[in-house]
């Protein structure tokens, strides 16, 4: 096992297919990488098996040792880092300090590194706007990131099961979508899912054997739901 720098940073998901690819694509073995991150890295603790384990998924590689890597594969950082899916792999994907974020949206950096810590955002509505715009961050991402999915998906729920309308501001604060989207989205959704659950009642004014089993299904996938109506930004 080799020994990581205590300075070294989290890094962003690994993407270990790609690494592989990469290598193999330059005709290189596992042992002329290593051979590269030791020689012009420094790294010299790096061996053909810490390369292997890394494209196995068994380990992944510090900030410093993604940065040696990528120069050994001639390629960019972006190229070996997976779908980043925190506040931080966010950050850290695009090479951002954390000072420089807090600075951008205006939080102390304390409390913006606690909040990466504990994936609570507590911004208020501008400061989530900067965020967004910082980090790059699509409005389905910034609500995974900043932990607001489950009540999200509650206000959702309740909005397709009673009056859309008494949802849409809240909805609105959690997420940066136009208010017109969202009226649209919300009232559209509302009038499927009732429509799904009265296509389930009998004439004789029961229900079937299937009653409520496609409403479930679609209150289980409603992020999918919302989501994909979503307009791309």
């Amino acid at each position: 096992m080799h020994h990581k720098a205590a300075a070294d940073q989290p890094t962003p998901p690994f993407n270990a297919p790609a690494a592989r690819r990469l290598r193999e694509a330059l005709g290189m073995a596992p042992g002329h990488v290593a051979y590269g991150m030791r020689a012009q890295y420094g790294l010299a603790y790096v061996t053909p098996d810490t390369v292997i384990a890394w494209e196995r998924g068994d380990a992944a590689p510090t900030a410093a040792e993604l940065t040696a890597l990528a120069g050994a594969l001639w390629c960019s950082q972006a190229e070996l880092i997976g779908e980043p899916r925190t506040l931080r792999e966010h950050r850290l994907a695009l090479g951002i300090a954390p000072e420089d974020v807090a600075r951008e949206i205006g939080v102390d950096i304390h409390a913006y590194l606690r909040m990466e810590e504990t994936g609570e955002w507590r911004g208020n509505e501008r400061q989530s706007e900067a965020l967004a715009r910082v980090l790059r961050l699509a409005p389905r991402a910034f609500a995974t990131v900043t932990g607001r999915d489950q009540l999200l998906a509650n206000l959702l729920r309740s909005a397709v099961t009673a009056r859309w309308q008494g949802q849409l501001r809240t909805v609105s604060r959690l997420v940066p979508v136009p208010r017109r989207e969202l009226e649209d989205v919300l009232q559209e959704m509302h009038l499927e899912y009732q429509a799904l659950m009265a296509a389930t009642l009998t004439w004789g004014g029961g229900s079937s054997p299937d009653s409520g089993g496609a409403g479930r299904e679609f209150l289980e996938g409603i992020l999918d739901e919302f989501w994909s109506r979503i307009a791309a930004p």
